[in-house]
């Protein structure tokens, strides 16, 4: 909210106390529903209510109440409800897209590519990635995540912002059994982060790469490798995050150190986690998520970039999975 929040007034007719009892909900549950998802303020005497907030928020907030208002003529309104009607309404979308329309440009520039963040949501990771210290991505593969980190992490190098760059991963097997394959664990690794790899070799060149590892400027590491450590001046990335557990999670956000910035990416939906174990991931997105310095930007299928049967094949898991949970 800004330092001089406006208001708006609005009186709901016909005056109907027990309609009125239905909007605002039990010790006015609805509202603070309201309130909470809008970041505005909600204040009603009868069927007289004030909304103070920013003016775009507020405005959101009008059409709400009135939609619900008129929702309680035919039915009971409940929390659910609410919730559903401002997702279906796109208010909430609506009112991130005006912020974002006040963000500037983010345009990175690295040795080889120019690149430019596609559509508003990867404008706004870029532009949170840029101005906080840990960053979570979170959402579905194809939206960008791991790209768009590795070359804000080239960028810090470049410019001298950073001494190094880690691309951590959890050591958990999707499927498969790093036991079998070659090599110590952290060559078992590496294939897991071949998507790291091919974004640092598009930026930067097989030959620069090669070296920069050889000098450590650029460091691999198994998640467990970072315990015990203090990283400053460093550039971490942790991919696959939905395998850490809480305590790899806590253990990771914890080794961060002055002048270092770090992204978490992962998607909640393909955890490869054995049953019963929680996700770090999940849980620090519950734990963090207002706490000051730390930015979270959520991707669904719309921001898929792949091809378009890629976006079509998220929103058909996420249908499949939404009807399992309702059984």
């Amino acid at each position: 909210m800004s330092d001089h929040p406006q208001s708006i007034d609005l009186t709901l007719l016909p005056e109907d106390n027990a309609r009125l009892a239905n909007l605002c909900g039990q010790l006015d549950e609805h509202l603070r529903q309201i309130e909470r998802r809008l970041g505005i303020e909600i204040n009603n005497r009868g069927n007289h209510f004030r909304l103070i907030g920013e003016g775009a928020a507020i405005r959101a907030g009008e059409e709400v109440v009135r939609g619900l208002y008129a929702a309680t003529e035919s039915q009971p309104i409940t929390p659910e409800q609410v919730h559903l009607f401002l997702q279906e309404s796109g208010i909430e979308l609506m009112l991130r897209q005006e912020a974002l329309k006040e963000l500037p440009e983010v345009v990175i520039k690295t040795r080889r590519c120019l690149i430019r963040p596609r559509g508003k949501n990867q404008q706004e990771y870029l532009h949170k990635i840029l101005t906080h210290d840990i960053n979570f991505g979170i959402g579905p593969a194809g939206t960008g995540k791991t790209y768009l980190a590795v070359a804000s992490a080239v960028d810090a190098l470049e410019r001298d912002q950073v001494r190094r760059i880690l691309l951590v991963r959890p050591a958990v097997e999707a499927g498969e059994r790093l036991g079998f394959l070659p090599g110590d664990l952290a060559q078992k690794i590496d294939p897991y982060l071949r998507p790291l790899y091919d974004a640092l070799y598009e930026m930067l060149g097989f030959e620069r790469v090669g070296k920069l590892i050889e000098r450590n400027v650029i460091e691999v590491a198994p998640l467990a490798y970072m315990r015990g450590r203090t990283l400053n001046e460093s550039y971490i990335i942790l991919d696959e995050a939905q395998n850490t557990t809480p305590e790899q999670m806590k253990m990771f956000l914890t080794r961060i150190g002055f002048g270092s910035t770090a992204v978490v990416n992962g998607d909640v939906t393909q955890i490869d986690l054995p049953r019963g174990q929680s996700s770090g991931l999940r849980q620090a997105a519950e734990i963090l998520a207002k706490v000051e310095g730390i930015s979270f930007t959520f991707f669904n299928a719309s921001d898929v970039v792949r091809h378009l049967l890629v976006q079509r094949i998220v929103n058909a898991y996420d249908r499949f999975s939404e009807s399992q949970d309702s059984e």
